[in-house]
């Protein structure tokens, strides 16, 4: 793996990063195939004994690189925010897709510098896909041994869109939203994987005016995102900040191919 990374000049943590979510992706799988229980964590969403294994491979397999790392399954240390570079990481994005056994789960890894991600690293175990980028460096899916460049649509038509949107959290108001914009196609996505789609030109935007989104739910895919092309703000227009006092994007969240964002926000103040 070390030999074929896509970038001209790989970061040392892009290493770390993909080892730990391969061997993380190994153990989630493990637990896939068994006949696994959930239980609810005090804000009432789920968790596996994926969550909790792959939380302890990744954090065993990044703690080589002396950075700090976030993990949503592990209490926040305020520390964190007196560092420069830190991880930030959700072990298992979308735990509900994973009880659900609709497949549509990822592994996340984001590195932050100066609270901007530059590296993103997301893993679908069920697929064996590797999503990868580098600040500065571009994004590329690693699918069946070959790398592929990401690049998202040049759609610039909203009514000609495809939107894509959470299984399980869409609220009314979001579908309201996705109405007055007038979108040609709405599907369900579960995880970082509706991200994805948009960095692979498949879907055009997502957004979420919900403020529960955290910085693991996103950091990896901003990193993705930014290098495919699009573009990533809250629902407001303002840029998305990592490792701050605050973990939730409070003013929501929207990804798209870039060529669209500027109109969504305008909409959304209307």
């Amino acid at each position: 793996m070390a030999e074929s990374l896509p970038f001209l000049d790989p970061i040392s943590e892009a290493y770390f990063a993909i080892d730990a979510v391969k061997k993380a992706s190994d153990a989630v799988m493990r637990v896939y195939r068994e006949d696994f229980s959930s239980s609810l964590k005090e804000d009432d969403s789920p968790i596996t004994k994926a969550d909790l294994e792959s939380n302890e491979i990744i954090k065993q397999t990044l703690a080589s690189s002396g950075l700090h790392i976030l993990s949503e399954e592990d209490d926040d240390q305020i520390i964190r925010i007196n560092q420069e570079k830190i991880w930030i990481v959700d072990p298992l994005d979308g735990t509900s897709d994973f009880v659900k056994r609709t497949g549509e789960f990822t592994i996340m890894i984001g590195l932050v510098q100066k609270q901007i991600p530059i590296l993103g690293v997301i893993s679908r175990p069920t697929t064996n896909t590797l999503y990868v980028a580098q600040r500065n460096s571009g994004a590329f899916k690693l699918e069946s041994g070959r790398w592929f460049k990401l690049k998202v649509s040049e759609e610039k038509d909203i009514t000609q869109c495809k939107a894509v949107g959470s299984r399980f959290h869409l609220s009314e108001q979001e579908k309201e939203f996705f109405k007055k914009l007038g979108v040609a196609k709405f599907e369900s996505r579960g995880s970082s994987l509706k991200v994805a789609e948009i960095c692979e030109g498949m879907a055009d935007l997502y957004l979420t005016t919900s403020n529960k989104i955290k910085q693991w739910d996103t950091c990896a895919s901003h990193c993705l995102i930014t290098e495919s092309g699009g573009k990533i703000s809250d629902m407001l227009g303002n840029p998305i900040l990592y490792n701050t006092e605050k973990l939730n994007h409070e003013n929501g969240l929207i990804v798209t191919n870039g060529l669209v964002h500027e109109e969504i926000i305008r909409k959304y103040s209307l």
